[in-house]
């Protein structure tokens, strides 16, 4: 028998904590590569996606061991117990790769890796799994040509080869497709001989991604200019030093928004290490769940989410937070009215094509639901039972389908069941640890 990951109705009481982010995972592991020194990297999102990204930085010429020590005092961590941590020693230069670096099914990792890569004096080569290298790169090979790299890849895609050194200059990027694109270029673009000026086409998709990117590029003494244009345009100053750093990486929104969800559907969840202050774009989950009718409280480092009837008649854009549509066409099934999810076309290039996937599952379940070229228009209503939804592997369809599984009026069957691990390993672990009736039958 095929295994399925199975859900039954029922309720979600408790406290979790936010799994760390996988964006800002990703981008602490090629910094470390790039940084001068040992950056000593805490609380790292251990799953599929940014072990890949581990992976790419040692091929690239970096050392990484694990370790921990106990803080010498209770302000330095939330336990006076030992803290783990990796330790990425690098001396800022990039090598050409022995092999091809296996990606896996990370997007971020293939291009902000592809952009890096090229940074080295040779050829690297990069692929992953079936699934990734359908995914366009395109717009980025051609940007690194332009800036004196040699991509070499068939229809644009991987598997790829690029050849360096990257010396730098000017190259524009289309705005609307992938803001991976400009945050690999801009952490490239750090150590590139002649510097970087960015231009974008078009107002940029996914922006708080950039702003994840720009962040920490600061944080490790990276200088970069913007013009505060709609479409703006980057200036990365030459051949910078960037200074290895002990970094923390924080909560992640995006994965939080499963866990909060369950509590506005059917319970009553806190998720503690949110910052409230953060550049987060799914930081705006919070105020969809409002627009939702739902019962939210937030601390400055906690969120709150209480069962509460849902209304839709509601319109939201999701151009700058993409990754929240599979939840919220789940949560706009429940919600009383039809709810209008907009701006997000991007969405059908990702691990699967999350639009027509999330409205396929929810007809199944008998939800009036639409697809539309930017998103999709869903009429709340009863949700009804299955035995066959399918993921097609991806992990924020799988979370979105259980979370709405416990307001189904009968059990639900998801296939591929643990590509959660993608980006929440501890999904399964803290969703039964609320009490929610989950399991994966073998």
């Amino acid at each position: 028998m095929t295994a399925r990951f199975l859900t039954r109705p029922g309720q979600a009481t408790g406290i979790v904590r936010a799994p760390p982010s996988k964006s800002y995972t990703h981008r602490a592991w090629m910094l470390g590569l790039l940084a001068t020194g040992t950056t000593r990297l805490y609380h790292a999102l251990d799953s599929a996606d940014p072990r890949a990204s581990r992976r790419a930085v040692m091929a690239l010429g970096a050392t990484v061991a694990d370790g921990s020590h106990t803080p010498e005092s209770t302000d330095e961590a939330d336990s006076t117990g030992p803290q783990s941590f990796a330790a990425i020693t690098s001396d800022g230069v990039v090598r050409p790769a022995a092999a091809p670096i296996d990606c896996g099914n990370s997007g971020t990792t293939l291009r902000l890796a592809t952009a890096i890569a090229a940074l080295a004096d040779g050829t690297t080569g990069l692929t992953g799994d079936a699934s990734l290298c359908a995914r366009p790169m395109r717009p980025l090979l051609d940007a690194l040509a332009d800036l004196g790299g040699t991509p070499a890849a068939k229809d644009g895609r991987a598997p790829l080869t690029i050849r360096g050194p990257l010396k730098g200059g000017h190259a524009s990027l289309p705005g609307d497709i992938s803001s991976q694109y400009v945050s690999a270029l801009l952490l490239a673009g750090t150590r590139a001989s002649a510097g970087l000026t960015l231009s974008i086409d078009g107002p940029l998709k996914s922006r708080p991604y950039v702003d994840i990117t720009l962040e920490m590029l600061r944080a490790f003494g990276g200088h970069i200019d913007e013009t505060a244009e709609a479409a703006p345009t980057y200036h990365v100053a030459a051949d910078q030093n960037l200074r290895a750093t002990d970094y923390e990486v924080p909560g992640d929104y995006s994965t939080a928004a499963f866990p909060l969800a369950a509590g506005a559907l059917a319970g009553d969840v806190t998720v503690e290490g949110l910052p409230a202050r953060s550049v987060q774009g799914d930081r705006a989950f919070i105020a969809h769940l409002r627009a939702f009718g739902a019962d939210v409280h937030m601390t400055p480092t906690s969120v709150r989410a209480r069962a509460s009837r849902l209304e839709g008649d509601i319109s939201l854009d999701l151009a700058h937070t993409p990754d929240a549509f599979p939840m919220l066409a789940a949560l706009a099934a429940t919600a009383r009215g039809t709810t209008r999810l907009t701006g997000a076309a991007h969405l059908r290039l990702k691990e699967s094509d999350r639009i027509a996937v999330m409205v396929a599952n929810l007809r199944k379940l008998g939800v009036q639901a639409r697809e539309e070229d930017d998103g999709a228009t869903i009429t709340g209503g009863p949700i009804g039972h299955a035995a066959d939804l399918t993921t097609h592997g991806d992990h924020r369809i799988l979370m979105a389908l259980a979370v709405l599984g416990l307001v189904a009026d009968g059990p639900l069957a998801l296939d591929e069941p643990t590509c959660y691990q993608v980006s929440y390993p501890g999904f399964l672990d803290d969703m039964t640890r609320l009490g929610a009736p989950f399991e994966v039958a073998r």
